[in-house]
């Protein structure tokens, strides 16, 4: 037997972060649900050599045609998530659990005449409010915890109850201070009902206005110099925001809704479909847009809607979107059309709606860079690409190797440049390069600059000769072998040279070419707007096939290039601001970073006055003319 299963993931697409985890059979059936903390670390397990995995691992591996992911934002969320598609789609290769025992709930007894908080796997107690399922008891006990610090409710037993109310004595588990009931003899039984209704509300809705409420009492109460009741309260927002972090995933009971998330780029879009049922997500749908020139968030919802709704899926009540489109009570319409009733369209921006469409939207860039990975990586793909570009182009030859060239500042200072080298369609980044230019009038001079410096090593005469003099007294062959060295690291010809930018760049790229002497190289710009390629001396550009295999190699040599050249600038600021201002008496690490925090930029807090930087939390007038004399000298 094979140890190969044609179906498994390049270990660099799959992502790090926590989630569950679906092998599905070539029916489309799903065969095992898993989660996990890194996805990574744990899909690896399962394409280890076969003959080292279990017997029951191998063949559900072997059953399997593919296995896909969903990512979360924590270990929990994925335990729920995991549990809700076990229970949903009963896979046969998942553990079954024949002891009749189901899953914990934390049920509050409203029916009592003092309600009480508990544990317990038995469903249909009268008169209780249920909550859940979990997937662990040890998660309802954690929740438990957590609503008790901000809503002390009894948690007792029946019996130890009834004794302490006709004793007069607290309960045991008042007395440890574990129940806050009546029976603790803490609490009168009209307040305990009251917060027994705010425990139960809360659990149902994870209402935030609760936390605002007690945030403002907070502070009140600090400002009266109140600080018990002040720090009673800050616990319970601690507490409450613990709750909602935890349950990202479960929404209401009574909550129906299909909730979409888009990423795009202006190639392609990746979107992913939540489909919540009963506050559960049920199911999980994901496709990509191939988009075309100028398609607007409007249209690109209105063709998303047509994908995912037709005679055999029937959109529920509500759907939430990222963005309302344009046409959206027209789209309502179409929509009630095809389900019979009223469907409703909103935009999630606060609550737990948008903590679940920050989930989706997680999935949807996992799904776009695996989409970008995956087509950039394919041998026919690539080599189609290459070829269009040589055709496009009117090269001689494909460009088997490519160099990409894009510039980087802040408000004109910090200037920064890349380059990204692709080599068959593939980066290179072991030749990635780095720039650092201390002057520049614009992007144009730039460019000119850096492409002038590293054409340099490309001179038929290049040499040791090209080194700057050296010091008296210094290793003559140490000093050769450096500039060898360097200049080993661009001795490689590129067939194309590739700006980003239009007209005026590749102007400035052309003229900086000439001077070098340097013949052989193809050279060409993109310009982002409308991505269309300018080449030197041309009045007009030519224009790629959107959704070309072509276009999106160039484009995402450019983003590469775009990408690394950010990150350079952002590194270099940090650098600088920490090295300037370390200088100054008084200003350690912390206060260095709430500055950059506040003014962005070494450029813009030089030309603060003393007032505005005294401004700063934490600075005070002195250190705030310490730092402005250290800057202005």
């Amino acid at each position: 037997m094979s140890d190969a299963l044609s179906y498994r993931p390049k270990t660099g697409e799959i992502p790090t972060t926590p989630g569950v985890y679906r092998f599905r059979d070539a029916t489309g059936r799903i065969l095992y649900v898993g989660k996990a903390k890194n996805l990574r670390a744990r899909l690896s397990n399962y394409f280890a050599p076969l003959h080292s995995l279990h017997e029951r691992t191998r063949r559900m591996v072997t059953s399997a045609a593919g296995v896909e992911w969903t990512v979360v934002g924590t270990e929990v969320e994925a335990l729920q998530l995991e549990w809700m598609w076990i229970n949903e789609f009963d896979p046969p290769f998942n553990v079954q659990f024949k002891d009749d025992k189901s899953y914990p709930y934390l049920a509050v007894t409203l029916g009592d005449e003092a309600p009480r908080a508990l544990v317990t796997r038995t469903e249909g107690i009268k008169g209780a409010r249920y909550f859940g399922p979990y997937p662990k008891v040890w998660a309802v006990h954690e929740t438990i915890e957590l609503m008790l610090k901000a809503f002390p409710i009894r948690t007792c037993s029946n019996a130890n109850y009834k004794r302490a109310m006709q004793s007069g004595k607290p309960c045991f588990a008042g007395q440890i201070g574990r129940c806050f009931g009546p029976c603790s003899g803490l609490v009168s039984m009209e307040d305990h009902r009251k917060i027994v209704n705010e425990f139960v509300s809360f659990m149902g809705s994870h209402d935030k206005k609760l936390i605002n409420l007690l945030t403002q009492e907070m502070k009140d109460a600090a400002a009266a110099q109140q600080y018990e009741i002040a720090g009673k309260r800050r616990d319970q927002v601690r507490a409450l925001n613990a709750v909602l972090e935890k349950s990202a995933v479960v929404l209401r009971d009574n909550v129906d809704i299909d909730l979409f998330a888009i990423e795009q780029d202006e190639l392609a879009a990746a979107v992913q479909l939540f489909i919540v049922r009963g506050g559960r997500i049920r199911g999980v749908r994901g496709w990509m847009v191939d988009k075309e020139l100028d398609v607007t968030m409007s249209e690109l919802i209105d063709s998303m809607m047509q994908t995912a709704y037709n005679h055999d899926a029937v959109p529920p009540r509500e759907i939430v979107l990222p963005e309302l489109p344009d046409d959206a009570e027209a789209l309502e319409a179409s929509l009630a059309d095809l389900a019979g009733r009223k469907v409703r369209l909103v935009a999630a921006q606060r609550g737990e709606k948008a903590a679940l469409l920050v989930t989706a939207s997680n999935n949807a860039k996992q799904a776009l860079m695996l989409y970008k990975t995956r087509r950039s990586s394919d041998f026919v793909a690539r080599s189609k690409a290459l070829e269009d570009i040589q055709d496009a182009l009117e090269m001689p030859d494909a460009p088997l190797r490519m160099e990409c060239y894009d510039v980087s500042h802040l408000s004109g200072t910090n200037i920064v440049a890349s380059m990204v080298v692709f080599e068959d369609g593939l980066p290179r980044k072991d030749e990635y390069r780095r720039f650092n230019i201390p002057e520049s009038t614009d992007d144009t001079d730039s460019i000119y600059q850096i492409l002038t410096r590293r054409l340099a090593y490309l001179k038929p005469e290049a040499g040791v000769a090209d080194a700057s003099p050296l010091a008296p007294g210094a290793n003559d062959l140490s000093d050769i072998a450096q500039v060898e060295q360097k200049r080993a690291k661009f001795k490689y010809l590129p067939n194309l040279l590739i700006v980003d930018g239009g007209q005026p760049q590749v102007a400035a790229a052309k003229r900086a070419l000439a001077e070098s002497g340097v013949t052989g190289i193809q050279l060409c710009g993109i310009a982002k707007r409308l991505e269309e390629i300018w080449l030197p001396d041309s009045d007009y550009p030519v224009i790629l096939p959107r959704n070309s295999d072509a276009l999106f190699l160039i484009q995402r040599i450019r983003d590469e290039a775009h990408r690394f050249a950010i990150t350079h600038q952002r590194i270099r600021r940090k650098k600088d601001i920490s090295s300037i201002l370390g200088e100054v008496a008084g200003l350690g690490p912390a206060r260095v970073k709430v500055l950059l925090q506040h003014f962005g930029s070494v450029a813009r807090l030089k030309v603060a006055s003393v007032a505005e930087i005294a401004d700063v939390r934490g600075i005070g007038s002195v250190l705030a003319e310490s730092i402005h004399a250290h800057l202005r000298a």
